[in-house]
């Protein structure tokens, strides 16, 4: 016994591939050996292999049993070498999964797939960004960077990142400059706008020094602090503090305004802003404006500008982004006729 402990013990420190190699040799020659040893018991390779695997797994059918000495030399075998060494393997799996997991749930990962986006700083802002995405495209890859001890959301296409986002190990190990967009919110934890905003300008200076192609949206907390982002190449701003105070300023002065908002802004919730598509017959604005309201939509913005409804004869540019109001049955019904991206 104690030569076979010994023997147990050296195979599980073998090197992961040379195990299963040799799992995978002892199998197939195992069930070459048995159909030409035992031919009459088992006729076929397949009848074999499975007598093999069930007597390695210990499952152990008996619709097939070796009868001979040499057949029953080759169980012996088995029953001594094979189910230790398939139990060892399993064994490996096993732990390779569970610290797999155990690496996901810390942060410890390296994300390489691309078109992915990018969320760094963890809080309720945050959490709402993630469902909102969710609820837009339910099959997009969110990479989470923050320095939490262990993910706080988790699940199939959502990862979980450790670390400092002002560091370049960090970004890279989220793949940053093949990811779609990244999105960087300010940390509430701390008291100071002032303080809040530097951290934020530090890892945007992070981001765009390694990715500069990449689309960033940052929240600032203050908007005369925006100048300062401005070496940074930051595609979009949004102002945290003054968006709320405004909304509210509005709904003070006619109720229900902040409703309106509401619904443009969570992509679940009745009619919503969408991208639409140029098509090669829309020539001016008006004729985008009257073929998508005969279609159910309403066409309200080129990019920021929202006076579409006064310049109607103007020709659209080559570079419009054109944006419309309507739910998302509507939409699909535009996007399945087609147009230019």
């Amino acid at each position: 016994m104690y030569f076979f402990r010994k023997i147990l013990l050296k195979m599980v420190k073998v090197n992961n591939l040379v195990l299963f190699l040799a799992s995978i040799a002892l199998l197939l020659l195992s069930s070459i050996l048995i159909v030409i040893v035992e031919n009459d018991t088992f006729p076929t390779l397949f009848d074999g292999f499975w007598w093999v695997m069930t007597t390695v797994t210990t499952v152990g059918y008996g619709d097939y049993f070796p009868i001979s000495a040499g057949g029953r030399l080759i169980a012996m075998f088995l029953y001594i070498f094979g189910i230790g060494l398939i139990g060892i393997v399993i064994g490996k799996v096993v732990d390779s999964l569970a610290i797999y997991r155990k690496k996901r749930l810390e942060g410890d990962i390296v994300y390489k797939d691309q078109g992915h986006f990018v969320i760094i700083g963890w809080s309720q802002k945050t959490e709402f960004a993630v469902k909102e995405m969710l609820d837009t495209h339910e099959d997009c890859e969110i990479v989470l960077i923050d320095q939490l001890p262990e993910a706080p959301m988790l699940s199939e296409n959502i990862h979980y990142i450790k670390g400092d986002a002002g560091d370049h190990n960090t970004l890279e190990k989220a793949n940053i400059t093949k990811a779609k967009a990244v999105l960087i919110f300010a940390d509430d934890q701390m008291t100071s706008n002032q303080m809040i905003d530097g951290k934020t300008l530090l890892i945007a200076s992070s981001v765009e020094n390694l990715a500069p192609g990449v689309h960033t949206i940052v929240e600032v907390m203050e908007e005369k602090h925006i100048n300062n982002f401005k070496h940074a190449q930051v595609d979009e701003f949004i102002v945290s503090s003054e968006t709320i105070s405004s909304l509210a300023v509005r709904a003070a002065f006619r109720k229900g305004v902040s409703g309106i908002y509401g619904q443009l802004l969570k992509r679940s919730v009745g009619e919503d802003l969408f991208y639409i598509p140029t098509r090669s017959e829309w020539r001016t604005y008006r004729d985008a404006f009257q073929n998508l309201l005969s279609e159910g939509a309403t066409l309200i913005a080129d990019r920021n500008d929202l006076a579409i409804n006064r310049k109607l004869e103007e020709p659209i540019p080559d570079n419009a982004e054109l944006y419309a109001v309507c739910d998302k049955a509507t939409y699909d019904a535009i996007l399945s006729k087609g147009g230019q991206s």
